[in-house]
Order: structure tokens, then sequence, then C-alpha cells
């Protein structure tokens, strides 16, 4: 069975009530039971996890090496800072796609450079909680082309 890793980085496990103009009113739980219906409907497996940690993300990165087919991954603030999650994306072997809720490129600049991009297979931006679902289409989609 295909499975995916949902990937959420810092500051997600506030999502409903920090900046809900920004990036909306949905939990990060119920932003993961989207995900995970959407998933089964694709007879696709869906793990999710948060941290605030960037140890924590790279571990979970690297565990998914051993059972996931790709990874939808929020890197929230690390996505302009960190050449370790870069390097742990480069390192696993796994089609990554980046994304974030809100439209960074309408938002401060620092914002519009991000150093995972370039070794993420896509990244999608400015679509809220369906920024989500539609990396998991992706992949699903990409996955079984792969597979035919």
């Amino acid at each position: 069975m295909t499975a995916l890793l949902i990937l959420h980085g810092p500051n997600l496990n506030l999502l409903g009530t920090r900046e809900p103009d920004v990036y909306g009113r949905l939990t990060l739980d119920e932003i993961n039971a989207r995900c995970i219906a959407l998933g089964r409907e694709f007879g696709v497996e869906v793990r999710c996890f948060q941290s605030n940690h960037e140890g924590a993300l790279i571990d979970a990165l690297h565990e998914a090496r051993q059972w996931a087919d790709g990874v939808v991954f929020n890197p929230g603030g690390y996505t302009h800072t960190s050449v370790a999650l870069r390097d742990a994306i480069t390192a696993i072997g796994l089609p990554v796609v980046e994304v974030h809720l809100s439209n960074v490129y309408a938002r401060e600049d620092f914002r519009h450079h991000s150093l995972l991009s370039a070794v993420c297979r896509g990244k999608i931006s400015g679509l809220g909680w369906r920024s989500y679902t539609m990396a998991l289409r992706f992949l699903v989609e990409l996955l079984t082309e792969n597979q035919q």
C-alpha cells in the first residue's frame, strides 16, 4: 500500500487560533483529518506529524525512508533558514512537496526565498488547507504513474 507522510513544522500546532486571516480557521487536527480521509479515498495510508523542533522534523524525514513513498511538508519558518532540513530532504530520496497555507509571495520579502524548494518535487502555496490536499493528490498521481 502506498503511504505518505504529512509533516508540519513550527507553530502549525496553533492553527485555527494563530492569525486566522493569514492561516485560516481550521485546526491542525482538522487539516490532518481531511488529508487522512482523502488518502483513504485513494487507498493511501496517510500519517501526520508536527513538531516545533528542527531535529524532530529531520528525524521524521529520516524515519519516513523506512515506510513512506512521499512527503507533504510544511516547514513553516524553517523554510527560510534550515540547511539541515534541505540536506535531510535530499538524503531521504523520496519525493517531497513543500506546502504553505499562505501565499508567501504576497507577504514579507524574507518569505519569498525558500532554502528547500530546489530539492523538493514541487511547491504549493496560498491555497490555505487545500495546499495540503493538492500536494497529496499530486503525490498519489506521481506515484501511480511511476508504478505503471
